[in-house]
């Protein structure tokens, strides 16, 4: 086994009990990610689909949808630490990790593919994940946001080489003379992280020896524990539509939110009669 995207979907959150199964436009999330992940995969012949969750429940509806399950301790305090669990009971350990979270439902195929073809072709990164430049209508929107789900919503700054130096809840970096930077850029400053992640599968295992850092407690980002530790994250940039919701869904306004996109995006399909 070469790369293995795991999907790990936990029953017991605590804002959200229950999420993967909640349904967005008539479908569950954890069917959504499992659909995406499938078509990411087509074409080849070394990457095989697991989802981890901590709940028969789950692991019945995933192997519904044609997904292989593994059930893994309540225990688990990220889904980081669920996919490594999953890893585990494997008889053979793949080369690479696709940590594919459970309640990311709008995630495009292409992002995943684009994270797929950076790990094949660069084997030696640590760990990669991707993100998007935001527009300067998106970053409104992402603010406006922000004022219902503070915490919905990460943002990265990247060095010159497309290395994360620092992700956050807050909107990053801040932007002093916007309004001239508004009529000299045609996208913001901003890029946004989607939550979506690959690893060399022994920096998965060193990830979880780590101990919870100070900045992954104070924002609740595991990701930060990584940079805490001097693991370096490269990031991948990729070309999201304007108005995308791409972020996990963490409180039942999120899910609102993906139900209206889903609904206009319909809405759009439809032919126009004079």
């Amino acid at each position: 086994m070469n790369l293995l995207i795991l999907i790990p979907a936990r029953y017991g959150s605590t804002r959200f009990p229950g999420k993967p199964l909640a349904k967005i436009h008539g479908k569950s999330m954890l069917s959504r990610v499992i659909e995406a992940a499938q078509l990411a995969m087509k074409g080849y012949e070394d990457i095989d689909l697991i989802v981890a969750s901590d709940n028969e429940e789950i692991i019945k509806h995933a192997a519904e949808h044609g997904a292989a399950a593994i059930l893994t301790p309540e225990s688990c305090k990220t889904g980081t630490d669920r996919a490594i669990a999953a890893v585990r009971q494997l008889p053979e350990y793949p080369d690479q990790v696709i940590s594919l979270q459970g309640d990311v439902p709008l995630i495009p195929v292409d992002v995943i593919r684009k994270m797929i073809d950076t790990m094949k072709q660069n084997p030696h990164l640590d760990v990669v994940t991707p993100v998007h430049n935001l527009s300067w209508d998106d970053l409104d929107r992402l603010r406006e946001a922000k004022k219902e789900t503070p915490f919905s919503g990460t943002t990265v700054i990247m060095d010159e080489d497309e290395r994360a130096v620092w992700f956050s809840k807050a909107i990053l970096p801040t932007i002093r003379k916007e309004k001239e930077l508004r009529q000299e850029m045609n996208m913001s400053p901003v890029w946004r992280h989607i939550g979506l992640y690959g690893y060399r599968v022994d920096i998965l295992e060193k990830f979880t020896l780590l101990g919870e850092s100070f900045y992954e407690k104070l924002e609740g980002l595991e990701q930060l524990r990584l940079l805490e530790n001097k693991i370096g994250i490269t990031c991948v940039p990729v070309d999201i539509p304007q108005g995308a919701l791409l972020s996990g869904i963490d409180t039942l306004e999120d899910l609102a939110r993906a139900e209206a996109l889903l609904q206009r995006q319909e809405q759009e399909k439809q032919p126009r009669h004079a």
